[in-house]
This record gives C-alpha cells, sequence and structure tokens, in this order.
C-alpha cells in the first residue's frame, strides 16, 4: 500500500454515509456523508444527537498525541503505539504525523487494516503461524519495498511453522524473540537457554531474519518496580548475549522493544542504559491507551503519576446517556449499558449532569451495575436527576470503549463536534 493510495483511504473516510450503522449520531443526518456532517459542525447537545453517544475530547487528544511524542523523543525512544486500542486509521495517522516510527497490531486482521491505509511499518506485537496469513504478509514485502514489518517468535515449532508456510518467499520476514515476563506470564520464552535454540531455528530457516528481542513487562507477576526493572534488564541482557555471539551480523539495527501503559517509564530507564552493540538499537515503546487515556484503571497506573513532573495524560473520552426511568428516590436507570460502555475493568463513573444550561456535576450519583441497555444508578438526596437529564460517564479501559462504536463524534470543550472517528474492529 502507497503512502498516496494510503491518504486517499482516509480521505474516502469522508466520503461514507450517515445511516443506521453509527449509533448516536443525529436521525436527520441519514444519507449525508460523514464529511458533509462534519463540516456542519453540530453540537453534541442541541444538534440532534441521539443517546446513548460516545464523544472524543478534541482538545484532551491532541494534548495526549502531543504528550507522548515529547515523551519518547525526549527520552531517546523510538514510538510505535498499539494500534489495538483504537482499531481507528485516522488515528494511527495522527499518532506517525506526530513521530511515531509505526503501529503495534495484535493479530492480523489488523494489520490488514492498518495497511489498507497505508501504515508503512508494522510491529506485530503477538507469535504469528497462521499460514494464510503468512503468506498474505509476504505478498505485502514482496509489492511494497517501504513496507517493515517484525512480529515475535517464542517456539522452535513456531518457526517451523513459519518457515513452512513461507517457502518461496522473496523477501525474508523480520522476528524477535520474545522473552517471558516470568513462570505463569502470558507468551514468550521461559529461559535464556530456550531463546537460544529459538534464536538457532531462525538462523536455519531460509525465510526468517533475526533482528532483536521483544517483551511485555506488563505481565511481570505481582509487578511492582522492582520487578520489572529486573525483567527488563534481563530483555536487554539477552540482546546484548545475543549481538555478542553474532546473531545480529549484518543488520542496519538491532530492535529491542517493550512497553504497555503501565510502565513505560521503567522502560525508558532500563533502554536508557542499553550499550552500544554491533549496530544501532531501535529502543521501540508500544504504548497504546494514551491516546484516549481513561477515568479508571490507566488513570491509575499511568506512570506519569510516578514521574508528574514529566506531563499529565487527560481522559479524553466521555458517554453520554439520558435519565429514561426514575423509579424511587433512591434509584435511577440510563439507556446506556453493556453495548456501550466499557465494563470489563472498572464500572463507568457518573461525573456530570445536563439539563437546561451548562453541567454541573453529578452529585450523588453513583453506577451500581450495567445491563444490556441500562446504567443501574444509585442516588442519594443530595442528588438532583430527572428523567429526561443527559448524564455524562467517565469510562475505564480504552481499547473495550473503542470497539463498541464504529464511529465517534470529536468534540470541543463546547460540544461542537468536529470531527468523525471510524474504527474497524
Amino acid at each position: 500500500m502507497s503512502l498516496d493510495t494510503g491518504s486517499a483511504a482516509l480521505a474516502r473516510l469522508a466520503e461514507e454515509r450517515v445511516d443506521h450503522r453509527f449509533k448516536g449520531l443525529p436521525p436527520d443526518a441519514e444519507g449525508l456523508t460523514v464529511g458533509e456532517l462534519a463540516a456542519q459542525r453540530r453540537n453534541l447537545f442541541s444538534g440532534g444527537f441521539a443517546t446513548p453517544v460516545l464523544a472524543l475530547s478534541a482538545e484532551r487528544l491532541e494534548h495526549n498525541l502531543a504528550l507522548m511524542e515529547s515523551y519518547t523523543e525526549r527520552h531517546g525512544l523510538a514510538f510505535a503505539p498499539h494500534g489495538k486500542t483504537s482499531m481507528a486509521p485516522q488515528l494511527f495517522h495522527r499518532q506517525t504525523g506526530r513521530g511515531a516510527w509505526g503501529i503495534t497490531l495484535a493479530v492480523p486482521h489488523q494489520v490488514r487494516v492498518a495497511r489498507a491505509f497505508g501504515t508503512r511499518r508494522v510491529f506485530l506485537a503477538n507469535e504469528l503461524v497462521d499460514a494464510p496469513s503468512l503468506r498474505w504478509i509476504a505478498a505485502e514485502l514482496e509489492r511494497d519495498a517501504d513496507f517493515r514489518f517484525v512480529c515475535y517468535v517464542d517456539s522452535v515449532r513456531g518457526v517451523e511453522l513459519m518457515d513452512a508456510a513461507l517457502h518461496g518467499a522473496g523477501r525474508p520476514v523480520d522476528v524477535v524473540v520474545e522473552l517471558a515476563a516470568g513462570e505463569g506470564a502470558r507468551t514468550g520464552v521461559r529461559t535464556e537457554a530456550e531463546c537460544a535454540a529459538v534464536a538457532d531455528a531462525v538462523a536455519g530457516a531460509k525465510t526468517l531474519r533475526l533482528v532483536g528481542v521483544a517483551g511485555y513487562e506488563g505481565e511481570v507477576p505481582q509487578a511492582d518496580p522492582d520487578r520489572v526493572h529486573a525483567y527488563l534488564r534481563r530483555l536487554v541482557a539477552l540482546a546484548v548475549e545475543f549481538d555478542k555471539a553474532g546473531r545480529f551480523a549484518g543488520l542496519k539495527e538491532i530492535v529491542v522493544s517493550a512497553g504497555g501503559s503501565a510502565w513505560f517509564d521503567a522502560v525508558a530507564d532500563v533502554f536508557a542504559g542499553i550499550p552500544e552493540l554491533s549496530s544501532p538499537v531501535l529502543k521501540l515503546l508500544r504504548s497504546g491507551a494514551y491516546v484516549s487515556h481513561d477515568d479508571g484503571r490507566y488513570r491509575e497506573v499511568t506512570p506519569f503519576n510516578r514521574v508528574p513532573e514529566e506531563g499529565t495524560l487527560e481522559p479524553a473520552f466521555r458517554l453520554w446517556a439520558q435519565i429514561v426511568s426514575r423509579p424511587s428516590p433512591e434509584q435511577a436507570f440510563a439507556n446506556a449499558g453493556k453495548r456501550d460502555a466499557a465494563y470489563d475493568l472498572d464500572l463507568p463513573v457518573a461525573q456530570v449532569i445536563r439539563r437546561a444550561g451548562p453541567e454541573r456535576p453529578a452529585t450523588g450519583v453513583s453506577v451500581t451495575g450495567l445491563s444490556d441497555q441500562h446504567a443501574w444508578l444509585h442516588t442519594t438526596p443530595e442528588a438532583d436527576l430527572e428523567v429526561g437529564d443527559w448524564i455524562g460517564l467517565g469510562l475505564s479501559h480504552p481499547c473495550t470503549s473503542f470497539d463498541k462504536w464504529q464511529l465517534i463524534p470529536v468534540a470541543e470543550a463546547d460540544g461542537t463536534v468536529v470531527d468523525y472517528i471510524r474504527t474497524y474492529f
């Protein structure tokens, strides 16, 4: 996929027609293109939008993009934010436009989406042994000399399956050995001796090229700063040992990659100490949840809590629902539920109420549960809540917020909707 073709694909998103597929959008916008609707700059609260509707803050989204761009530059890190968070090519484009090396992804379908919109560099933070997908990757590499693709390997058997599927491929597929974060962690090689065996298998495969090592410190058991730093030092030591053994001979750069959204400060600390190797090191950070941040888990675990002098991410999502039932002084129901709100980590948080006039704090209102299409609200005597009120909910976990919405309004602070983000899950 050429850059020009990718830009054209992004431009065509504005030509998509608004219809029943996209919940929350104004019913009277049916038949308009997304671009035409955006040009109307409707107000989220008075422009005909239907509840529930998820919105992204234009200002906070831009703030988060700029903050991680400056953070990675300051720490000498290359950045491949994890695209599985949003699966939004428009955001991929903005991330690479703000200096990202490329986009991290997790499964072949996601790579196909990214390639359809012109992404030139993909880091697949997962093992890949699916033969049809490997053949498609090989065809993409053959067709586009500018396409860079790297994925994990963590077993000799996996290497054998990849080599068999890629037989006859013109360009080798670049791989990194994934070092597990510890016993009981997710994927990855458990011991350094096994890492060497996997690397030997890659060396014996004509269709693969070993370009580095990688891992995910978020899987460290009973993670704390000491354990996470120790694991990352172990990852760096593996890269050093591989280099001493000549496993990276002839490479233009050696990839060392880690980094989720909870410990990227530790990655920056340890990667700053990577010694000089036989080739320059691409210190690749992969944190993805920063793009929208959240009002729950990631607000609690963000490294910026430990290093506040580096900046602060801002939660950019708010789910707007409407009070549809007030059966008792202690209870109310809003028309947003599991189909609309992330709930896998924490329940939504009641933040603000809108009636006639400006929004006000949702004092005395809390979310106690979700049904498929209802939020269960507990109300105390301080709560001023009526049927028809709009309630703004903060969400926890960006990944499962994005994936419930195909077209997300981007609203400025006064409610003016300036853009729409298309997702592909």
